[in-house]
Parts: C-alpha cells; sequence; structure tokens
C-alpha cells in the first residue's frame, strides 16, 4: 500500500508540472463564466428565460461532460501512458520497486483524482455563477449528487483512453483514436438508438435520472451495473497491455 501511495504522488506530482492541466482547468473555469454572461444576458436584454438557479449548474454539466470533460481526460490518460511510453520516461518509473501493476494502480487513481478535481471546479464556478443569475439558493443536495454520478461515466472513458494508449504506438494516434472512438459511440447512440443500453457513452447524462419527481432506482442500479462492467473490462485489457508492452 505505501509503494501504491508513493506511485499515487509521484504521478500527482507529474500532473501539476503539466501545463495541459492548467490550461484544462482555466478553459473549465472559462466555459462556465462564458455560459453565465451568456445566459444573463439573455434574461435580462432579450427576455429569455433559459435555466432555473439550480439548472444552471446541470446545464454546464451537461454541456462539458459531452465536450470538455472527456477531451481534458483523454489529454491526461495519453500524457501519462503513450506519452511517457513514447518519450521514454517511463523506464524511471518501471525500474523502481513498484511493479508495473502498482505503477498501473498509482496512475489510474491519479486520473481519476483529475478527474473529481475537474467536476469539483467545476461545480464550484456554476454554483456561484448561479447565485448571481438567481437570489434563490439552488438545489445544493442534487447539484452534488449529479456531479458525484457524472464521475463514473467520464471514469470509464478515462479506462477507454488508457486501453487505447497502450495499444498504439505514440500519443498523437492514441489522442485521435480515443477521440474518434468517443465520436463514434456518440453517433451510434443517435444512429442506433436499440443499441443505446450497450454503449457506456449514452450514459454520460445518467445523472438526469435523479432530477425528476420520481427516481427509477432499479433503472439506476442497471446503468451502474452496466458501467462497472465496462470499467471491468477496460481496466483489465488495459493492464494487460501495460503489463505487456516493451520499454
Amino acid at each position: 500500500m505505501q509503494i501504491i501511495k508513493s506511485v499515487f504522488i509521484n504521478e500527482i506530482f507529474k500532473i501539476s508540472k503539466k501545463k495541459k492541466i492548467t490550461a484544462a482547468l482555466i478553459f473549465s473555469m472559462l466555459s462556465v463564466i462564458i455560459a453565465a454572461i451568456v445566459e444573463y444576458s439573455l434574461n435580462n436584454f432579450a427576455g429569455i428565460r433559459v435555466t432555473g438557479n439550480s439548472e444552471f449548474s446541470i446545464l454546464i454539466l451537461t454541456i462539458l461532460i459531452y465536450s470538455l470533460l472527456p477531451l481534458f481526460t483523454t489529454f491526461i490518460c495519453v500524457d501519462m501512458f503513450a506519452g511517457e511510453f513514447a518519450d521514454h520516461t517511463i523506464k524511471f518509473t518501471l525500474t523502481g520497486p513498484a511493479s508495473r501493476a502498482k505503477v498501473f494502480l498509482g496512475k489510474i487513481l491519479a486520473i481519476a483524482t483529475f478527474i473529481i478535481c475537474n467536476l469539483i471546479v467545476v461545480m464550484i464556478f456554476s454554483i456561484v455563477a448561479s447565485l448571481f443569475l438567481n437570489s434563490n439558493l439552488p438545489n445544493f443536495f442534487k447539484i452534488l449528487v449529479s456531479y458525484f454520478m457524472a464521475f463514473l461515466p467520464i471514469f470509464i472513458f478515462a479506462l477507454a483512453a488508457v486501453l487505447i494508449s497502450n495499444i498504439t504506438r505514440g500519443p498523437t494516434s492514441a489522442f485521435m483514436l480515443s477521440i474518434f472512438v468517443f465520436l463514434v459511440f456518440i453517433g451510434l447512440n443517435l444512429v442506433f438508438p436499440q443499441i443505446r443500453s450497450f454503449l457506456f457513452t449514452s450514459f454520460f447524462d445518467w445523472f438526469r435520472l435523479i432530477l425528476g419527481n420520481y427516481i427509477n432506482y432499479s433503472k439506476i442500479l442497471r446503468i451502474f451495473l452496466i458501467l462497472l462492467g465496462y470499467g471491468i473490462m477496460f481496466c483489465a485489457a488495459g493492464y494487460y497491455l501495460f503489463e505487456k508492452k516493451d520499454i
């Protein structure tokens, strides 16, 4: 456990030094600010009511979870796997006392931490913005639960990006293929709605199931089990390829 903790701290340190991570957090904050300005302009100058005070945070989450959040997550996954293999910095990690399994787990935990931090930044800024847009207090509980639920599908996509990063030879091809797979899955959701239940990308907005007056707990459980199954498969396949990959 101590070795995993050391690997995790080392990966977090490396992530914190990457300019892409700083840029990702800044763009996340700017996207919330721009959306708040747009909604304020529509509300006060055009007379169009886009969302309520609680719905603004949910609207931002719905938009970002299909755009910037997967994009930034792909960046970090590719950098931590395909990028380190390409520039051979992975040698310093793999020649240490930690086994490949512990290194892989430490990297996955670091990616999960990045996703959580990104969601927290978006949630805080969206809540603050909603307070300026509406004098009434938003429903903090529903917002918190929605952002908490949004973590899982993004993390599953991160595991898919990790798997792709261990298949490809370079970071550019890993990034392009990850985005291509994401777009293909989204396209399949739209073109073939009958197979939506088999594609994990169709559950990116599954947090909406808790927003209505009636909460279908059985459906939430079914989606959770599907996402969990995807996560186990992607994680196992990604680790297998990581274990077999030459440095």
